[in-house]
């Protein structure tokens, strides 16, 4: 079992040791579930009084919670209370699983797919004709990887993925269950028999260290690409429609939904829920919060709240208005009384 003095913890994530410097633990845990044998932390001053009832022997706390009683644990003191705890559970956490190199007697990998060194393929995955998977990739079982697709190096293409014909990705991509990359677009025309299928001719391209949960559906172009740019981190059940581009380090949470031939610029967060709507472009580093509709587009750095979505400004200048319309009501009323009574006298 692997166990960490409190000196040792303040080493590791460059903090200050308040208490006891021998005091051991074993382990991580939330701040109401610890033992005395657990690291915990809490991370704002809003929830400070959590000190005074959790069990944990050794709590990562911030530096403005510096002056809590220590009530017989320790305290490591950190600038960043959430990269800190990051570290601990590094430390604490099982060992990765690691996947042997081979195809697996029950995978379907085509003669014609091109296999990268120690790259392993579990049972039941399927590796279509003309498919690239790079070295050190792992396709776990039930996962299929269509024609003339491409996996780089060091992928992890997780049980019962789908990367579609002719898609790419880059290297180290980490793909959730159940995540489909290359559905067609939805494209209809009315015709005089009814809706026409558009066709959707385009990929996906996916570059470097994107990481996509499970059940999103990234959506093949109806021409050209549909892009996911290095470094952007996607939530589960995200929908990425047609032509769509996501640029570089953006993140994407939960069921949010980005319509066709939309622009995300460069470290965007689009919170869960959020909307946006197609052949817009929101600017680098704007945020969207959760549950909002974008329906125009946003100049970089904006801050967009609501249905349709607004600035936060905007937001809480009609949030209040009903508030001060009352009051205003209220004062109107008492002005109209005064004035019928100075009428009587």
């Amino acid at each position: 079992m692997k166990t960490l003095t409190a000196a040792a913890v303040a080493e590791l994530v460059n903090g200050t040791l308040i208490g006891d410097a021998e005091k051991v633990t074993n382990g991580v845990a939330g701040v109401k579930d610890a033992t005395a044998e657990k690291i915990s932390f809490v991370g704002s001053k809003k929830y400070q009084h959590q000190l005074e009832t959790t069990a944990a022997g050794i709590v990562l706390i911030n530096e403005d919670m510096a002056n809590a009683p220590l009530n017989g644990r320790s305290f490591v003191v950190c600038s960043n209370v959430d990269a800190a705890f990051a570290k601990v559970l590094e430390f604490f956490a099982p060992e990765p699983v690691v996947y042997a190199p081979g195809i697996h007697p029950a995978a379907s990998v085509d003669p014609t797919a091109k296999i990268g060194k120690d790259v392993h393929i579990g049972a039941c995955a399927v590796i279509d004709r003309g498919a690239e998977i790079g070295d050190n990739t792992v396709i776990m079982p039930g996962a299929y990887i269509g024609v003339d697709a491409k996996v780089g190096s060091d992928c992890y293409i997780a049980p019962n993925a789908v990367v579609m014909f002719r898609c790419v990705l880059g290297n180290k991509v980490i793909i959730h269950p159940g995540v489909v990359i290359g559905g067609d677009g939805f494209g209809f025309i009315p015709g005089p028999q009814g809706l026409i299928k558009v066709p959707q001719t385009g990929i996906v391209e996916i570059g470097n260290d994107v990481e996509i949960g499970a059940n999103t559906t990234i959506d093949r172009a109806r021409f050209g690409k549909t892009r996911i740019k290095d470094n952007v981190k996607i939530d589960n059940q995200v929908m990425v429609a047609h032509n769509v581009e996501i640029g570089e380090s953006s993140i994407l949470v939960a069921q949010c939904g980005i319509a066709g031939s939309a622009e995300i610029g460069r470290g965007v967060i689009l919170a869960a829920k959020a909307g946006i709507n197609g052949h817009i472009t929101i600017g680098d580093g704007a945020q969207v919060a959760g549950t909002s509709g974008v329906v125009k587009s946003l100049p970089a750095g904006a801050i967009a709240i609501g249905t349709p979505a607004e600035s936060q400004r905007e937001f809480m200048a009609r949030l209040m208005l009903p508030k001060k319309v009352e009051k205003l009501q209220a004062k109107i009323e008492a002005l109209t009384a005064e004035i019928e009574k100075l009428k009587q006298d």
